[in-house]
């Protein structure tokens, strides 16, 4: 059975966020740590860690997803941004460590004007810094993009290279199902997500630490990310049923990134593609 969940506040405390998971029959949940519009904030005191640890552990919650900051841009060659980026994302690794969360997703940034190639190359150096400054314990997950503006990281092959040369167990995928369909990808048949999943190369599944589900407001290759309520956008419910019941994915994080007026609604919909409604 796949970890099916939500993103979740973390209004009250951190550990606020296992409750509200924990009450929407949440497997997994993904949080932000901090404010996600901070470079950054107070350190996480000992107690605050031990009371979301101990709220976890009572929880019928499998694993947590932490989400970066929106402000990381990894790809942008204006030098001081670029290490502002890696010491921020730095910071959020060690909040991650702190509370025990292995899994931290953040986008893969823009390159500002300077051309996407170059971009790349800013992004890669940007991991590596980041992940000689952490020790084992957090994996970065890498958000391929939808390819709005001057997004980087939207061809899906460049990432799964990009995992290959730094190591797929340091940094694996978030695949994001608006991101992929608007960045031209295909996956509504069972032949077009095999050939998704075919792209991933020679490690295919294994690179993949989170999925998003999300149905998308536009067509496909639209290069606009712009999310539509699960079943309701022009991806159609065909293909979150393929990854639900995907068994090579069934110990793989699938959070719902939905209103929290309708997360309920949508959860309930994917249990219930997944025969459990």
């Amino acid at each position: 059975m796949a970890l099916l969940g939500c993103h979740v506040s973390i209004e009250g405390g951190v550990w606020r966020a296992i409750e509200r998971g924990d009450s929407l029959g949440c497997r997994a949940i993904q949080i932000f740590t901090k404010n996600q519009l901070q470079w950054m904030s107070s350190p996480i005191p000992l107690d605050v860690a031990e009371r979301f640890y101990r709220a976890w552990r009572a929880s019928g919650i499998v694993e947590v997803v932490s989400h970066a900051s929106y402000l990381i841009n990894l790809a942008s060659h204006d030098p001081v941004l670029w290490k502002r980026s890696v010491e921020a994302l730095t910071y959020e690794a060690q909040r991650c460590l702190d509370l025990g969360i292995g899994l931290l997703v953040f986008h893969p940034g823009h390159h500002g004007g300077a051309g996407y190639q170059v971009g790349m190359e800013w992004l890669e150096r940007g991991i590596q810094q980041v992940l000689e400054a952490i020790p084992l314990g957090v994996r970065l997950l890498l958000e391929p993009s939808a390819g709005q503006g001057t997004s980087v990281g939207f061809v899906l092959k460049d990432c799964v290279e990009l995992c290959h040369r730094i190591g797929y167990e340091r940094l694996g995928l978030c695949l994001d199902t608006c991101h992929l369909f608007a960045a031209g990808y295909d996956f509504r048949t069972p032949g077009g997500y095999d050939r998704l999943l075919r792209s991933l190369g020679d490690r295919g599944t294994r690179l993949v630490g989170c999925w998003h589900l999300n149905d998308s407001k536009d067509p496909k290759g639209s290069r606009k990310d712009r999310h539509q309520r699960v079943g309701i956008g022009t991806i159609g419910l065909a293909p979150f049923q393929m990854i639900l019941s995907d068994p090579r994915f069934h110990a793989v994080p699938a959070i719902v990134e939905a209103p929290p007026s309708t997360v309920a609604e949508d959860l309930a919909l994917l249990n219930k593609l997944m025969g459990l409604g």
